[in-house]
């Protein structure tokens, strides 16, 4: 069985967000990653961590003004200045947090945008962070999205994501893959990840559509986790949904496997 993950930014809603850490838990798991910290002490975060056993797996660098609809800042060459503030801020906490993974929103192309000049600026800047990360060894994550959900996001495939980690030239680079919004971009689910096995160090899910928990919609989950199994993945599996209805109720499919074991 998959390591799994519980997001705490979408699961356990039904809580202010410091008690998810106990519920997450007493849910039955090991690790939590969440969107942002940085609206929390990281002291406070830590020692909720602590006091439940839990693994931090991952958290976003700062990605703008996320109520308003910003998605990032990496792409944007008149915001280098405030994309490395950001990296050295998501840094501390990463570090008070024992959290070895980061992800690094790309940002959404306005209308017009210069595509050649925003790549070039991503290319850069994750070299950058990935640089300054890798001296407290600390992994870069991307993730391609969907246009769906995000319309415009700069990265939208798995490949464009693998020709950026390639252009980047960094080995703590490496790919964050959601099945979710490759289903809807891509499809060809196991085939993509056993292709880009190499780069994919953590792995979100969601079902289509709804962005419901596993078994709610059209991916066959069982297999995916089988296949993850069958390949040797060693990552964590964040479970990055929204509950149907509570998040007890949705985990029904997390208790049967927890039953079934390894």
């Amino acid at each position: 069985m998959p390591k799994f993950a519980a997001n705490l930014s979408l699961l356990f809603n039904e809580l202010p967000f410091l008690d998810r850490f106990e519920a997450a838990a007493a849910a039955g798991f090991n690790a939590v990653e969440f969107l942002f910290p940085y609206e929390f002490d990281p002291e406070d975060i830590r020692a909720r961590l602590k006091a439940n056993g839990l693994h931090l797996a991952l958290f976003n660098l700062p990605a703008g003004n996320w109520a308003a609809g910003e998605r990032g800042l990496a792409i944007y060459p008149n915001l280098t200045a405030e994309f490395r503030d950001s990296v050295a801020r998501a840094t501390k906490y990463a570090i008070a947090l024992g959290c070895t993974q980061l992800h690094c929103l790309a940002g959404i192309v306005p209308p017009g945008g210069d595509i050649r000049a925003m790549r070039k600026t991503y290319v850069e800047n994750l070299r950058h962070a990935a640089h300054a990360l890798a001296d407290n060894g600390i992994t870069l994550l991307i993730e391609a999205i969907n246009t769906r959900d995000i319309p415009g996001y700069f990265l939208n495939t798995t490949g464009k994501a693998a020709d950026v980690i390639e252009s980047v030239e960094a080995e703590n680079l490496r790919l964050q893959y959601d099945v979710y919004h490759m289903q809807i971009m891509e499809g060809d689910l196991t085939l993509t990840i056993d292709k880009y096995s190499k780069l994919i160090a953590h792995i979100q899910i969601a079902d289509t559509p709804g962005r419901n928990e596993p078994g709610t919609g059209e991916i066959n989950y069982p297999f995916i986790f089988d296949h993850l199994d069958r390949i040797g993945y060693q990552g964590w599996v964040g479970c990055e949904y929204r509950p149907r209805t509570s998040t007890f109720e949705s985990l029904s499919w997390f208790r049967g496997l927890k039953r079934a074991g390894p």
